[in-house]
């Protein structure tokens, strides 16, 4: 039993033997499974794998060779009868083959000629239809060669907008129908670099455009600014012309320029013929047509805008260097000129182009442009213009700021700020003027003698008068020779005034102000002159250590007359102006303050220099204040010094009345103080009664002369007070009056009511000390000892009323 199942089971492992090395010899035939896969199969199972499966390979390999071996078994003898049947073929396919050579032979031989003839007639048709081809295209390439040929011609005769039009044309007409051509190409590939080529030279000859009209708006601006003047000339030339009609007092630029039978000056007529010439423009002078041609060229480019930035943009750096002035401009007028001209130029162009083109620069440009300069332009004259010192340089340039303002206005650029300038520029005139005519007041005051003008005759008189206005009933019926109150620089002073006048009015002129505003700038400026210099050159007058008491008199009285006159020179501006004094605004003149002032100056120092000259005469006295008893007459020095006071007090007769009264009272009121002084100086240690009455006869001197009415006005005994502190206190010593002086201090009917206690102690300690050494007193002593005892009474009095008055201040 068990062996059967052995065997079944060895069966069934040998039938899936079987079966699995059947799958797997199948798989190995096929093309489709890779061979791993199945070899993988074999060799997974048993150990012995290998070995069967190589037995089962070869029994395959058998089977197979028995069925091949079958197969060509049963075909080989079909095989071989085809082989014997092939052979009998053989023959005939040679003979064959030789027929069909000798055929192909002969047919060859017979159409070579034909070959041959059909070649050529086919050349032949190539070629007519390569012609006919080529004649087509050449009829394309044709226009395209010459219009390529007609922009060479264009470039070289510098025609370039007209070269790249042609440019424009080759590209969207002629070049696209020939496009395939290589010279069509190179020719497209060549119009873009004759492009930029037209470009850099137009480029180029804007350059030297702008440097062209850099060099040339000197010229532009001389020519515009000329013009303008000319026209201004005409214009004023005309205005007078009515004015003289009106039969208005006319004044020329110096008040007394003579009028041609026209009306003009011969400056004027000169420059009215001038306007007869050729009217230039800038069109005239410079050539835009490189503007022109460079704005075109690039707007065809379709470049216009960077061709705008680029003109702009060099048009503000040439701005900003026109605007520059030289260092040295303020020294001349033609440095001014020059610089306003290139100015005008610069704006002209601008101007011009504007005009002339469509877009290239804006209003808006120009006026930007414009402001930027326009405030370069008045900082640089404001500037520059303080640096002049000479008033004919600063009028010049008023001139010319005007003319330059009136050239820029006719072209539309606002120049109101301009003439804002120009009264900056007034006031520097005005301070160059006033400078001026300091030099010119100094030099009359250091040239006048200062004494009375002599006339010998009637001409001589008519000759003053008719520069100074001075009427005077008393002096005009006088005989000849005769003299004139003033000093010959009174006329001179009252005539460089009117001249200060007429000089202010130049600058005045062609402001386009009205004649109310010229009426007030004259009269401010006259001011000035009057209240500033004139009044500071005689304030430095008369502190001159030369001018003497004399000289001050005479200026004095020169003052006196110059502010009579004042009227007359306001008389005068109206003359001009012809607006009223009576106006509301009208400004009046204040010279009479003026020469008040300068008056109480030399007053004032006639009265300082008599004090000086009363101090010098009596640091001559040389007393002896130890003397026994007096001359018996008065001092040398102080006789001298009565006559010098009244020879002095001579002079005075011309001066007003409170003035001489005045000058005589201070005099006699510094006399008296000094000669107090002098009794009181504290290096005055010894004084004699002898000395004090030397000294008394010198004060009765000095009353006699107070008496005497050195000048009149002074009502009974004014003059003498000016001595009564020193009669009180010489009468009391000379006297010896104690008793009444002690009971009535203090009293105002009191006979000593000007002395001092402590003057009188101090004058009479000096007297005692010196009885002290020299016995004075020894008289009274032997007499009557009772009065030494009455002066150390008086003494120890005097000392308790000073220390009284001290405890009471």
């Amino acid at each position: 039993m068990s062996d059967s199942s052995c065997m079944k089971s060895q069966e069934e492992d040998d039938s899936r033997e079987e079966k699995l090395y059947g799958n797997v010899f199948a798989e190995l035939e096929s093309v489709d499974l890779p061979l791993e896969t199945s070899l993988g199969s074999v060799y997974d199972d048993q150990p012995n794998a290998h070995r069967r499966f190589m037995e089962k390979l070869d029994a395959r390999i058998r089977n197979h060779d028995r069925e091949i071996e079958k197969m060509c078994n049963f075909h080989h003898q079909g095989f071989v009868d085809a082989i014997t049947e092939l052979l009998k073929v053989r023959a005939d396919a040679k003979k064959l083959m030789g027929q069909v050579s000798d055929t192909n032979r002969r047919l060859q031989d017979a159409g070579r000629e034909v070959t041959a003839q059909t070649q050529e007639v086919i050349r032949c048709r190539v070629q007519q239809r390569n012609m006919a081809t080529t004649v087509e295209k050449l009829q394309l390439c044709i226009p395209v060669l010459e219009m390529y040929s007609k922009l060479k011609e264009q470039l070289e005769s510098k025609r370039y907008y007209s070269a790249l039009k042609t440019m424009e044309q080759l590209e969207n007409m002629y070049i696209p129908r020939v496009s395939q051509y290589r010279f069509c190409q190179i020719m497209a590939e060549t119009l873009p670099k004759l492009r930029e080529e037209i470009k850099e030279i137009s480029m180029s000859d804007l350059k030297d455009f702008l440097e062209s009209i850099r060099k040339h708006s000197d010229k532009i601006g001389e020519t515009a600014m000329r013009q303008a003047q000319q026209h201004r000339t005409f214009n004023s030339a005309v205005q007078k012309q009515v004015t003289l009609s009106c039969t208005k007092p006319l004044y020329g630029l110096t008040g007394r320029t003579p009028l041609h039978h026209n009306g003009l000056s011969p400056e004027e007529t000169a420059d009215e013929d001038d306007t007869d010439d050729e009217v230039l423009t800038a069109q005239d002078l410079v050539d835009f047509s490189p503007v022109y041609r460079c704005l075109h060229i690039y707007t065809v480019l379709g470049d216009r805008e960077t061709f705008e930035n680029y003109y702009r943009k060099q048009r503000k750096k040439q701005a900003r260097l026109v605007l520059q002035p030289q260092s040295n401009m303020h020294e001349t007028v033609e440095g001014y000129r020059r610089y306003f001209n290139q100015i005008v130029g610069f704006f002209v162009v601008e101007d011009h182009i504007l005009h002339a083109t469509q877009g290239l620069v804006t209003r808006a440009f120009t006026d930007e442009l414009w402001n930027m300069a326009l405030s370069k332009i008045i900082a640089v004259l404001r500037t520059h213009s303080s640096y002049c010192t000479d008033p004919d340089l600063v009028l010049e340039l008023k001139n010319l700021i005007v003319i330059f303002a009136d050239t820029l206005q006719g072209y539309g650029f606002p120049v109101n700020r301009l003439f804002d300038l120009l009264f900056e520029v007034r006031d520097q005139y005005n301070e160059t003027l006033l400078k001026k005519w300091a030099l010119v007041f100094r030099e009359i005051f250091e040239q006048d003698n200062y004494s009375p003008i002599p006339v010998e005759t009637e001409e001589e008189y008519k000759a003053v008068i008719s520069r100074f206005p001075f009427h005077d009933v008393e002096i005009e019926k006088q005989a000849f020779p005769k003299k004139l109150p003033m000093s010959q620089s009174v006329p001179q002073i009252y005539a460089q005034v009117k001249e200060f006048i007429y000089a202010s009015l130049k600058f005045s002129e062609s402001l386009h102000r009205s004649w109310t505003e010229i009426d007030d700038m004259l009269r401010k400026s006259t001011n000035l002159l009057l209240t500033r210099t004139l009044s500071s050159c005689l304030q430095n007058l008369i502190k001159k250590p030369h001018i003497g008491l004399t000289e001050l008199v005479q200026i004095i009285i020169n003052t006196t007359h110059l502010e009579q006159a004042c009227k007359y020179l306001e008389d005068f501006i109206t003359n001009i102006t012809n607006v009223s004094p009576e106006t509301i605004h009208t400004t009046r003149l204040y010279g009479l303050s003026t020469f008040k002032d300068a008056r109480h100056a030399a007053e004032g120092e006639i009265y300082t220099k008599l004090n000086q000259k009363i101090d010098e005469f009596v640091q001559l006295a040389d007393y002896e204040w130890c003397m026994v008893e007096s001359d018996g007459r008065a001092s040398g020095y102080l006789m001298d010094l009565i006559n010098f006071l009244r020879s002095t007090f001579q002079v005075f007769t011309h001066l007003p009345g409170k003035v001489a009264q005045t000058a005589c009272m201070s005099a006699c009121k510094h006399l008296a103080t000094s000669l107090m002084q002098m009794l009181l100086d504290s290096e005055l240690k010894q004084l004699t009664m002898g000395a004090v009455q030397q000294f008394n006869l010198d004060v009765i001197q000095c009353e006699l002369f107070a008496s005497s009415e050195p000048v009149p006005g002074f009502q009974g005994d004014t003059l003498q007070l000016a001595f009564i502190d020193l009669r009180q206190l010489l009468d009391l010593f000379m006297v010896w009056d104690w008793s009444t002086y002690l009971a009535d201090y203090g009293q105002p009917t009191s006979k000593y009511l000007r002395v001092n206690p402590s003057t009188a102690l101090a004058l009479l300690e000096k007297m005692k000390d010196t009885s002290k050494k020299n016995n004075i007193f020894s008289q009274f002593r032997k007499n009557d000892r009772d009065k030494q005892k009455l002066v150390e009474t008086v003494v120890k009095q005097l000392r308790s009323l000073v220390n009284g008055m001290s405890q009471h201040s």
